[in-house]
């Protein structure tokens, strides 16, 4: 029987001792029996999945993960997004991330404009695309605030430049947003657009609707995470494995898409606090029946890390291990294989913001002897397990069944 392999992302799991949790990290603190498991059967190591050079952040770091040197491969956050969105890019073109966010006294204050509902910012990013829509500019909707703007460059000067600084507002919270607007080629197209972004939505219906039920405005944009398309090779090419990705969020979707790999939507998954884990688990153990890898990502912790919430982040600790490691570690023992479970990057509590640390990644299976230790930070200090410099090469150990 061919060997199975499976993937879990907690991403942002990773994090640092927190004193409202008696000086643990939420890892420690988390009751995480089945990723305890795969750590004392199997091997624990470490890894730093986003090079000096990159802002830490899931983009680089999933590329990481999936066995893509970022170094090569990584051309921007918003193309990524974009192969998951359907959206085809032109040799020349750029995508660019719309943010619908919220501004308080002139404060970066909420990332995800509430956590705006997927049809009301539709309604938003069509009102951008009717007042602000041009030939070379375009506006997409995404999922909730995770939207895009294309800049068609055919026959156009290129709109931007290796010296093109944008900010993730997600890595600045409640800062002052003039600190943080783009700077560098391009960067006056963007503060443009973002200007007149924030007068197009800043009193529209939807946002006198969202302040009438007291939930907090889309009274701006913010672009960011600008690239060009990137040009993956296939996964099934260089291993000569069948993959599939289960995310809520087109970020990790995209890459594997790119990547080649088979789409799952799970029904519930929301990408946020309140996604439908056992769907996920169920949805990730039926991938396995026609699928040699499947990876599952979770965006629960990450989201509570950016909210400063220990107890929620603690809580989706163990309902992915409860639901979703559980299951697909059962699989792998009863098909033959490995599981492997590791965030993306570690997002703080203390901060709300990703962080370039290490991470810690636990991996079972076929021809795996036991670290004897559980899965958290500390303990994979303490194995003095492989620790992978540069993050992409922990796939050929994962995938070396040999």
């Amino acid at each position: 029987m061919a060997q199975k392999f499976v993937i879990v992302i907690p991403d942002g799991a990773a994090d640092e001792p927190i004193e409202a949790l008696g000086g643990r990290t939420p890892l420690q603190a988390a009751r995480t029996p089945e990723m305890d498991a795969i750590a004392r059967e199997g091997v624990l190591g470490r890894s730093r999945n986003v090079p000096d050079r990159f802002l830490p952040g899931s983009d680089v770091a999933t590329l990481s993960l999936f066995g893509y040197d970022p170094e090569e491969f990584f051309t921007g956050r918003a193309p990524l997004e974009a192969a998951a969105a359907g959206v085809v890019l032109g040799s020349e073109d750029w995508a660019v991330r719309c943010n619908l966010m919220t501004i308080r006294d002139g404060r970066l204050s909420d990332f995800t404009a509430g956590h705006i509902t997927s049809e009301e910012g539709r309604i938003l990013i069509e009102a951008l695309q009717e007042k602000l829509g041009r030939p070379e500019i375009a506006f997409f909707p995404g999922v909730s605030y995770r939207n895009l703007m294309i800049y068609r460059g055919i026959g156009r000067p290129a709109p931007f430049a290796d010296d093109t600084l944008t900010t993730p507002p997600h890595d600045q919270p409640d800062q002052p947003a003039v600190d943080y607007l783009p700077r560098g080629t391009g960067s006056e197209l963007l503060r443009e657009l973002i200007a007149a972004g924030a007068e197009v939505v800043r009193d529209h219906p939807v946002n006198r609707d969202r302040l009438a039920r007291g939930k907090a405005p889309a009274n701006a944009i913010w672009l960011w995470g600008q690239g060009k398309a990137p040009r993956l090779p296939k996964f099934q090419v260089l291993h000569g494995l069948k993959g599939a990705i289960l995310s809520a969020v087109d970020l990790v979707r995209g890459v594997g898409l790119l990547a080649g790999w088979d789409r799952i939507d799970v029904p519930g998954a929301t990408g946020y606090l309140d996604t439908d884990y056992a769907a996920k688990g169920r949805y990730g153990v039926e991938a396995l029946k026609d699928h040699d890898i499947v990876c599952v990502h979770v965006e629960a912790p990450d989201e509570a890390s950016h909210e400063g919430r220990a107890d929620a982040k603690v809580e989706a600790l163990e309902q992915i291990d409860r639901a979703i490691v559980g299951p697909l570690r059962k699989a792998i023992a009863e098909q033959g294989g490995r599981i492997l479970v590791s965030p993306d990057h570690a997002t703080l509590v203390r901060t709300k913001a990703h962080d370039r640390a290490w991470v810690p990644w636990a991996m079972a299976g076929t021809g795996l002897s036991g670290s004897g230790l559980p899965y958290d930070e500390a303990s994979a200090l303490a194995a003095n397990g492989p620790f992978f410099e540069r993050g992409h090469e922990l796939m050929a150990m994962f995938l070396d069944c040999e």
